[in-house]
């Protein structure tokens, strides 16, 4: 087994980067049946992710995934941000789909329920378009959404309704702006809809209303992992990993000159 294997990283510094891991690499990759939980308070969260790990093998390299994957069988991701945690799965055979029957969720039907985030993978609305003149065009790929959870969502627009006409414009702008959501698409358009909501219950009372501009429309990008897997591991899991590939076409080589000579 590669060392490598031994430094999958799993455990998210924030929950900024619990989110970019799993909405910008698993998700959008088929990762989308999941098991999610909590580890227990008096559990040591790191023994979890090791037996997890362990149990379905979900550490191995990017060569050996797409060996998976060619081979029909599915591939797994871990994740978890201070006792939280999610486990993943692609299409295909695997022993997570027995084990987990009865807990395994489809993030296309079911969102997955984290800090007040739902992440969900739909199909897409409508293209961008490129010429006002023609009509907008449907977009059919499934796409991942993170939005506001709906509660949250419901009593973050009651508040500032609440609010629109009892703070000056420059206080309310300041309030919008600190929202602690990041902007992913779906919830800058929720932002978009309170904002909306604000200012005709501003402009119904004879006040001023707020620029579009008082919203946070650009995400950070983060560091997402508190560890580094150090490149001396990379590079020579890298080496260990071509050198398997290179034995299996050998294998298979041998295979073939065998078959062709019982043929004969």
């Amino acid at each position: 087994m590669s060392r490598f294997r031994s430094y999958y990283r799993c455990q998210a510094a924030s929950v900024e980067g619990f989110l970019q891991v799993l909405a910008c690499n698993y998700l959008p990759h088929g990762y989308w049946f999941y098991v999610s939980g909590v580890v227990p308070e008096g559990k040591n969260p790191e023994v979890v992710d090791q037996k997890l790990i362990e149990r379905y093998g979900v550490a191995i390299s990017r060569q050996g995934r797409v060996r998976r994957k060619q081979a029909g069988l599915a591939n797994l991701h871990y994740l978890r941000f201070g006792r939280y945690w999610v486990l993943l799965a692609t299409h295909g055979t695997h022993e997570f789909f027995e084990r987990e029957r009865n807990n395994v969720r489809d993030a296309r039907k079911i969102p997955i329920q984290f800090r007040d985030y739902s992440i969900s993978v739909k199909r897409g609305g409508y293209l961008r378009k490129q010429d006002r003149r023609f009509p907008a065009v449907s977009d059919s790929r499934l796409r991942v959404r993170v939005q506001i959870g709906r509660e949250v969502y419901r009593e973050l627009k009651a508040w500032f309704l609440e609010l629109a006409t009892r703070r000056s414009a420059e206080a309310l702008g300041r309030e919008l702006y600190k929202v602690p959501f990041e902007p992913y698409a779906p919830v800058r358009q929720q932002m978009l809809n309170i904002l909306r909501l604000v200012n005709r219950a501003r402009k119904a009372a004879g006040l001023a209303s707020l620029s579009p501009k008082v919203l946070r429309y650009r995400r950070r990008i983060v560091k997402p992992f508190e560890t580094e897997v150090p490149r001396r591991l990379i590079a020579v899991d890298r080496r260990l990993n071509a050198m398997q590939v290179k034995v299996s076409a050998a294998e298979d080589a041998v295979g073939d000159e065998r078959s062709e000579e019982g043929a004969g």
